[in-house]
């Protein structure tokens, strides 16, 4: 009797094709990223032209964040039944749309519109391409797109900041020229995404998967509650450094320097990227404990540079602290990567961003409005303090739950993820 040989799989069909569009895709998770993180070294020459308050800075963060979270709810797991590839396109589409909406602002209405169309992309972007990366990955290294997923996303937010920064301070049209940069990578990676692979069969479920949901299957559950505190914890700290790091800079040290500001936040997501990259090749659950306990020392060490006024109690804080940050991102991204099935990732990836940014943005919006009535520095401190506690409670429950057995492992993978079957995934609770 003859056999068939056993299906290809698609990363064994087109290995090279795969390994180049895991690189591409890599860079487009940094790409967005960084224009996410761009404003942000703008928004004190935004105040300085249009004369607004702390509280209206704080309603256009926030406004990003809404329009980021509602994306990820609405379009988080659209891309495990339509495929990869039309969630990306638009998502650039969106994308391009917001930076032609910054080119143009000219007051604070318009830049809150931009910020809500940069948020709905960004949103939307960031679950299909970690669940793309893990589809490129070679079947006996998923563990690669773990990696990734923390480290571009950090990497990104900190070439973004820094690059904002050095264009606002040394170039022409400050308020400009850095979108029209971020404008043409978006313009190239549209073209990328052409000829991208398609890694996911369509399936049915499409118009479902658009009811908002937030919830962890419960065959997930054990493999993730660990995590879960690390994140919030690093997450909350970013969140500090995004919404009042340039302020505390000028505000508490002194230091005005629009380069200064966006230094701020990429010493720690670049320190976190970095951090991402030499861990790799540990396992996800052993690097919770360092994870928690660098963040919670680096905070101690900024906290102590606030309350001083010393910058080098404050640099050495966000250097420890971006390791934490960095170490718990991988733990996180690589645990959804070793866990999560085919038809599972990218809501998975969708659930973990919610939880990371809503971590980053809710204690940042309270901080706004109270930086307005109370000061930045008795604002940062309360802060600083809040995460330090969150800090506790991931230590706390990391031994607690240190001696749980995680779920079962994920079983092998099916011959090819363009010829699974049409699996309808295990319904989603909410928590």
């Amino acid at each position: 009797m003859t056999t068939s040989p056993p299906p290809t799989r698609p990363e064994q069909a087109h290995p090279r094709r795969h390994r180049l569009y895991f690189g591409v895709t890599t860079a487009v998770i940094a790409l967005f990223m960084a224009a996410s993180s761009a404003p942000s070294p703008l928004y004190v020459v935004y105040q300085h032209l249009w004369g607004f308050s702390p509280a209206i800075l704080t309603v256009i963060f926030a406004i990003y964040v809404l329009g980021l979270l509602g994306s990820l709810l609405v379009v988080g797991r659209l891309s495990d039944h339509v495929g990869r590839r039309p969630v990306l396109a638009g998502a650039i589409v969106v994308e391009a749309l917001a930076l032609v909406l910054f080119l143009v602002a000219g007051d604070t209405v318009s830049l809150s519109v931009a910020r809500l169309f940069q948020g709905i992309a960004t949103g939307a972007a960031i679950s299909v391409l970690g669940a793309a990366l893990v589809d490129l990955a070679p079947a006996h290294a998923k563990h690669r797109a773990g990696a990734v997923n923390s480290v571009a996303p950090t990497g990104g937010l900190a070439l973004g900041a820094i690059g904002c920064g050095a264009l606002v301070q040394f170039g022409p049209a400050p308020t400009h020229l850095v979108y029209a940069v971020l404008l043409a990578g978006m313009v190239a990676s549209g073209l990328a995404v052409l000829f991208m692979p398609e890694t996911v069969a369509r399936r049915q479920g499409a118009l479902g998967s658009l009811v908002p949901k937030a919830g962890i299957p419960v065959h997930l559950r054990a493999d993730l509650a660990p995590v879960i505190p690390v994140l919030i914890a690093g997450w909350a700290l970013g969140g500090l450094y995004f919404s009042l790091g340039p302020s505390v800079a000028a505000g508490v040290f002194g230091l005005g320097n629009h380069l200064i500001g966006g230094i701020v936040i990429a010493l720690l997501c670049g320190i976190a990227a970095i951090t991402s990259f030499l861990l790799r090749p540990v396992p996800a659950p052993r690097l919770l404990l360092p994870a928690a306990t660098a963040l919670g020392a680096g905070t101690v060490l900024a906290l102590a540079g606030v309350h001083s006024g010393h910058v080098a109690f404050a640099v050495a804080g966000t250097v420890v602290a971006g390791v934490g940050f960095g170490a718990g991102a991988l733990a996180g991204f690589g645990t959804v990567a070793r866990i999560a099935r085919p038809h599972e990732r990218s809501a998975l990836i969708a659930v973990v961003y919610v939880i990371s940014y809503l971590a980053f943005s809710v204690p940042a919006v309270v901080a706004g409005f109270a930086d307005t009535h109370y000061g930045i520095r008795p604002t940062t401190e309360v802060y600083t303090l809040v995460v330090l506690g969150l800090t506790v409670v991931a230590l706390v429950l990391r031994v607690a739950l240190n001696g749980r057995k995680p779920a079962s492992p994920l079983p092998p993978p099916a011959a090819s993820s363009s010829e699974e079957p049409a699996v309808t995934a295990e319904p989603v609770r909410s928590r």
